[in-house]
C-alpha cells in the first residue's frame, strides 16, 4: 500500500534532519521534528510517539519504497546517513516505477487524436522520451526548445493559481522602455507562451486597457487574497489570438490584409510553414517566386517576423507597413555602410 500523506511528510522530515551534517540527530529529536511538520502542514498537534519514528526509520532502510536509506546509529543513540550524499529525493525510479509511468504515457496516447488533448501532444512525447531513456539508460532522443536561463519562471505556478483562485497581485514591474520599475495591482487573466518567454493577460486596478507584461520583466510579485478581483470582461482567450502573430494587440487594433512577395528560394519554406493560419497563396510567378496574403493585426511581433526574412519578402501592402519596413531596412543597411568604410 503507498504511504499515506502523513506518512510521507515524516520521511521527507526525517530526511531533511539527517542531511543536516551539522546537527546530532537522538530519536528524541526526530520525533520533535517530525511533530513540528505535521503540525505546521496539516495541523495536527498530537505529536509522534516514538514506535512511529522507529518504524519510519525502518521502512526508509527498507526496499518496500524503494529507498534503502543507509540510515546508521552511532554512539548508542545518534542517527545520521552513512553516506553524507544520500536523500530519499534523489531515489532513482526503480522498475516498477517505470512500469507504472510506461502504462501511464501508453494511456495518455490514445487520447492524442482527439481535439482535446492536442496540446498535450508535446507533453506526452516528453514522457515517452524520458521513461524510454531511463528504462534503457540510454540519451533522450528528443531534445525540446527551452531556455533555463529566462527570468520570471519561478513567478508561473504563483500567477497560474491566482488565475484560478481568482485573486489579484501586485506587481513591480520595469517595462523594457521604463526607466524605473512601476509597482501596481493587476487582475491576472491568461498565461501565454510565445518563443519561449512567457506573459500574463490581464487590466491594472486603475484602468481596463487590456495588457500583457512580460514574466521577465516582473521584480516582484504578491498575491492578494483578500483584494476584490474584478473578473475578465476585457476579451475571450479562445478567440483573441486568431488575427495575431505573438502576443501584442493594441486597443482597437483591426485585421488587416498583408501581402508579401516571397523569393523562389524561401517560397518553400513559407509555403510549408504558414506565417499565420490565414496564410492564402494568392499568385505563382514565372521566376518561381509567389505572392501571399495573410490577415492579421499588424504589430511589433509579425515585423519581427518579416525582417528575419529582410532578403527574401517584399512587403506588398499595407502602404504603412511598406513605408514603415522600408524605413527600418534602409537605416539597418545604413549601419553596415557605415561599418564598412
Amino acid at each position: 500500500m503507498p504511504a499515506n500523506r502523513n506518512a510521507l511528510i515524516r520521511y521527507k522530515t526525517i530526511d531533511n534532519c539527517l542531511r543536516n551534517p551539522y546537527r546530532r540527530w537522538t530519536l528524541e529529536d526526530l520525533m520533535d521534528a517530525c511533530s513540528d511538520a505535521l503540525y505546521e502542514y496539516e495541523g495536527i498537534d498530537k505529536g509522534i510517539s516514538k514506535r512511529t519514528v522507529q518504524m519510519d526509520i525502518q521502512m526508509m532502510r527498507s526496499e518496500k519504497l524503494g529507498y534503502n536509506a543507509p540510515i546508521v546509529v552511532y554512539e548508542n543513540k545518534y542517527y545520521k546517513y552513512e553516506d553524507p550524499e544520500y536523500s530519499i529525493t534523489q531515489t532513482p525510479l526503480n522498475e516498477q516505477d517505470l512500469k507504472t509511468m510506461s502504462e501511464a504515457v501508453e494511456v495518455l496516447r490514445q487520447f492524442k487524436s482527439f481535439s482535446h488533448f492536442k496540446e498535450m501532444s508535446d507533453i506526452i512525447n516528453r514522457l515517452e522520451d524520458h521513461v524510454a531513456s531511463a528504462r534503457m539508460k540510454t540519451t533522450p532522443v528528443i531534445d525540446f526548445e527551452k531556455n533555463e536561463s529566462l527570468k520570471g519562471l519561478d513567478y508561473l505556478d504563483t500567477i497560474y493559481h491566482a488565475i484560478v483562485n481568482e485573486h489579484p497581485i501586485r506587481l513591480k514591474y520595469r517595462s523594457f522602455k521604463a526607466r524605473s520599475a512601476n509597482s501596481f495591482i493587476f487582475y491576472p487573466y491568461l498565461l501565454k507562451e510565445y518563443r519561449n518567454r512567457w506573459f500574463v493577460y490581464g487590466v491594472r486596478k486603475s484602468g481596463r486597457i487590456l495588457q500583457n507584461l512580460a514574466l521577465d520583466r516582473i521584480q516582484s510579485l504578491e498575491v492578494l487574497p483578500q483584494e476584490h478581483y474584478i473578473r475578465n470582461t476585457f476579451f475571450d482567450p479562445n478567440t483573441f489570438f486568431d488575427d495575431l502573430v505573438g502576443v501584442t494587440k493594441n486597443s482597437g487594433s483591426k485585421a488587416e490584409k498583408v501581402g508579401f512577395k516571397v523569393k523562389a528560394d524561401e517560397a518553400p519554406y513559407i509555403i510549408t510553414k504558414p506565417i499565420h493560419r490565414s496564410q492564402q497563396l494568392i499568385e505563382r510567378l514565372t521566376d518561381g517566386s509567389v505572392i501571399l496574403e495573410i490577415e492579421v493585426v499588424v504589430n511589433h511581433e509579425l515585423e519581427r517576423v518579416f525582417f528575419g526574412y529582410a532578403d527574401g519578402i517584399q512587403i506588398l501592402y499595407p502602404q504603412t507597413l511598406v513605408e514603415l519596413m522600408g524605413k527600418k531596412l534602409k537605416r539597418a543597411a545604413e549601419q553596415y555602410t557605415t561599418n564598412s568604410e
